[in-house]
């Protein structure tokens, strides 16, 4: 079985949520992380590339070349999505760059800063006709399980206030 191809966009060295996303994505065995932009300095992508043992030429000093280059490559062996993890001001942009490029999209939140930006958005998902997700990744966590379901069962006491 082959696994699937992602590339990364952010989350090079000093990022907290590059190694979360990473780690999420590599449980199941089923996904390969194959190329990145990994930050917005060149040189730092370059080193976090190196660290993550991918080869040089697959590691891009920044997004819109990765999705150029990437798009050039053979469809057996580009990336098949993009997770883009980061900062919140770069989420729409990376999305608009990979989608057009023709690559499917998971990304953190926000998706986008505002309502102009997502309606885009929604027209190119519609366009494309290519995947677009969402990640929240706060509600995978044991603790937030956890205290959801003690309020659910009504654990803490009845609910308080209005709507």
């Amino acid at each position: 079985m082959t696994k699937i191809r992602m590339g990364m966009v952010g989350g090079g060295e000093g990022a907290f949520i590059g190694a979360i996303h990473r780690m999420a994505a590599a449980m199941d065995g089923e996904i390969e992380l194959v190329c990145g932009a990994f930050s917005s300095d060149a040189e730092r992508s370059a080193r976090s590339g190196a660290t993550l043992h991918l080869p040089a030429q697959r590691v891009y000093p920044d997004y819109l070349s990765m999705m150029h280059c990437e798009a050039t490559l053979p469809a057996s062996e580009r990336m098949q999505f993009v997770a883009i993890v980061a900062p919140n001001h770069m989420h729409f942009p990376v999305a608009e760059a990979a989608l057009t490029s023709g690559f499917h999209v998971m990304s953190d939140k926000p998706a986008t800063l505002n309502l102009t930006q997502v309606l885009k958005l929604r027209e190119l998902v519609q366009e494309t006709g290519l995947l677009y997700g969402l990640t929240h990744t706060y509600t995978g966590y044991p603790l937030v399980k956890e205290a959801r379901q003690r309020i659910a069962r009504g654990d803490l006491g009845p609910a308080q206030g209005g709507s």
